[in-house]
């Protein structure tokens, strides 16, 4: 059977559906059900999967597997861009109503679903929030089912990030789905940390993402090496391991009988 992973905003995991006779092509909209809501989605995967597969793909998924209701059409597509043109002033409405409870959030995105029964506003903050009285101030003022999604700061530079510091488009804007955890051991695995938490911080002021990239690759090599410390044999002498070069696969060797020589090995040539 074929899959479509569909993705219905930046702040939300993209769901499966089953393609069912359709002809689809990544980057087409299509209409989507989640929980009697119809959305509009863009395919950002298409996967051919056996049996077991899609159980296992159901197991993690909460909603169930459904069909997709159908491909968007021309008019579907100008009523998205109506929805996008929406945005700015009920932005602007949720944002008097923040200010008017006096809720310690900050605002980030708004969604309206395809068959504007439901509208979910996206936010940021320090910690829980009692935002029962702001929905209720919001479904007086949209007449809708309203529902409010906290998100983390990496989840904000995604929706409105840019340019990341290598010069290219942000990887979560483009590739990477999960943003998963990404912590100072990482760094410190791949010999980084040094550089300062200003050069390894993304535009949300967290660790970068790209540090996941290479750890696993870091901490194979590193394990070839001995550690700081160790006593070992080298063609001039024994010696006290003082630092490991991972990516070079060598260490610095102080030297026993040198007057403390400092001397780099590769780690073929130990013994």
């Amino acid at each position: 059977m074929k899959i479509a992973e569909v993705q219905i905003n930046m702040w939300e995991k993209p769901s499966s559906f089953l393609t069912g006779e359709l002809s689809l092509q990544i980057g087409d909209y299509v209409i989507i059900e989640i929980s009697g809501v119809k959305e509009i989605g863009k395919i950002i995967n298409l996967k051919e999967i056996s049996d077991d597969q899609y159980k296992t793909l159901q197991a993690e998924q909460e909603e169930q597997i459904t069909p997709i209701v159908r491909q968007a059409n021309l008019k579907d597509l100008e009523k998205l861009e109506i929805t996008e043109k929406n945005k700015k002033h009920e932005m602007k409405t949720c944002q008097n109503l923040i200010d008017r409870n006096k809720l310690p959030m900050k605002l980030v995105d708004v969604q309206t679903s395809f068959d504007e029964k439901k509208m979910t506003f996206a936010f940021i903050a320090e910690g829980r929030v009692d935002f029962r009285n702001l929905v209720k101030d919001l479904t007086r003022e949209f007449q809708r089912n309203i529902r409010l999604q906290q998100l983390g700061v990496r989840d904000e530079a995604k929706i409105n990030g840019d340019i990341g510091a290598c010069g290219i488009v942000q990887c979560c804007k483009t590739h990477l789905k999960d943003l998963g955890n990404v912590n100072a051991e990482q760094a410190e695995n791949q010999q980084v940390s040094h550089r300062g938490a200003e050069r390894l911080s993304g535009i949300c002021n967290r660790l970068k993402c790209c540090l996941r990239y290479e750890n696993e690759l870091y901490i194979e090599l590193a394990e070839k090496l001995p550690a700081v410390g160790n006593i070992i044999r080298t063609s001039k002498g024994k010696g006290e391991v003082i630092n490991v070069n991972i990516l070079k696969q060598t260490v610095d060797v102080k030297l026993e009988k040198e007057e403390g020589a400092i001397i780099e090995i590769p780690v073929n040539e130990l013994k």
